[in-house]
């Protein structure tokens, strides 16, 4: 018998509802990611109805691009692009990338990088110049990850976090898409 790898099949695209099983998915890929410490605010899943009605707010807000990323057709990563409120003038130039995950279960297929080459071309597309986004300084793969798709570290928070009880430094970066 003779061994074959078989390529994981990636696609990301846009969500603007949900259909047949896709909630469900998004909301265990999303509890994946934040009991392996890669969460994006909660430091434990929280229950399924609150999971459950945080993805469908996301896509009621104006301002909120909700992008999916799949691999084999399984819902196993995500990431938001959030415009400014209209009434931001001074910083209609800029996006902001949040929400960017992806389940430990589908890391290493390059879907992490696909999110965020995507949501770059959608926020340049707008006409965005630049794209901003955050991390704790303890997700050392996400900001190897960001600095390798050119975001630029401008500064760092001592108490942007807390976990345990204990202060997590955190990192802003910025990537200019006008160039």
């Amino acid at each position: 018998m003779t061994a074959r790898t078989l390529a994981a099949t990636i696609a990301i695209d846009e969500a603007t509802r949900f259909v047949k099983g896709e909630l469900a998915e998004l909301c265990e890929a999303a509890e994946a990611a934040i009991r392996a410490g890669g969460g994006f605010g909660w430091l434990a899943p929280p229950p399924r109805q609150v999971m459950e009605s945080y993805w469908k707010g996301v896509l009621l807000v104006p301002e909120r691009r909700l992008f999916l990323g799949r691999l084999d057709g399984v819902v196993a990563a995500s990431a938001q692009l959030l415009r400014p409120s209209r009434q931001n003038e001074i910083q209609a130039h800029a996006a902001t990338l949040t929400t960017h995950f992806v389940a430990p279960w589908a890391r290493g297929h390059g879907l992490a990088r696909e999110l965020v080459v995507t949501v770059c071309a959608a926020a340049r597309a707008e006409g965005f110049r630049l794209l901003n986004l955050d991390v704790r300084e303890t997700q050392t793969a996400a900001i190897a990850h960001y600095e390798s798709l050119g975001f630029v570290h401008w500064g760092t928070h001592p108490l942007y976090a807390m976990v345990d009880g204990a202060p997590v430094v955190g990192r802003y970066y910025y990537k200019r898409l006008d160039q």
